[in-house]
């Protein structure tokens, strides 16, 4: 099982998506620490442990046991020009059987917002989805007034689908998320009747 995990690598054009390893501590902590007021409004409350050693290591070693039950896939987005660790996205709650469904959830540092790299990040992770893991259907949910959350959906085939009422605790409330989801396009119902 470790060199399924070791060869789970996606590339786009300026990045490389790969589980997280115990030496990206630094980074993350740092890149979480300096975008903090830029990620908290959009996110689940910090633990009071959140940046520390303890729950990091605790991070990496779920990803491994995700990646190897086939669950979850979490993925650093480290930029290759510098190999500087600026988001993070993850294929989360993967469903088989009739399903064929996963959800995505992502988030990238202040300092790299707006520059393109969740939707390359995000095209590679459906595609990965899709031809790779032979699912059919990804969903994501943002808070309504997450703008450009909502813009990346859109630019990237993911479709509105709704509202759902107090889906998550996000800074400390129940507050209610739009949901699209994002279909293989040759799984896709007819839309004719004829």
């Amino acid at each position: 099982m470790l060199r399924v995990r070791r060869r789970l690598r996606l590339e786009t054009e300026r990045l490389t998506l790969r589980p997280p390893q115990h030496a990206d501590f630094t980074p993350w902590t740092s890149l979480r620490r300096e975008s903090a007021a830029f990620l908290k409004p959009w996110e689940p409350a910090w633990a009071d442990d959140h940046l520390s050693r303890k729950a990091f290591t605790n991070r990496v070693y779920w990803a491994q046991r995700a990646i190897a039950n086939g669950t979850e896939i979490p993925l650093f987005l480290i930029r290759r020009e510098d190999q500087r660790l600026v988001g993070a996205i993850t294929l989360s709650n993967i469903r088989r059987g009739p399903a064929q469904s996963a959800t995505t959830g992502y988030w990238v540092g202040q300092p790299h917002a707006r520059q393109g790299y969740m939707r390359e990040a995000l095209i590679a992770v459906v595609h990965h989805a899709f031809h790779t893991l032979d699912l059919s259907r990804i969903e994501a949910g943002c808070l309504p007034e997450n703008t450009p959350s909502r813009r990346l959906l859109e630019s990237c085939g993911y479709k509105y689908e709704g509202v759902a009422q107090s889906y998550l605790q996000i800074a400390g409330r129940w507050r209610n998320h739009v949901l699209y989801a994002n279909l293989r396009p040759d799984r896709r119902g007819r839309t004719d009747t004829g």
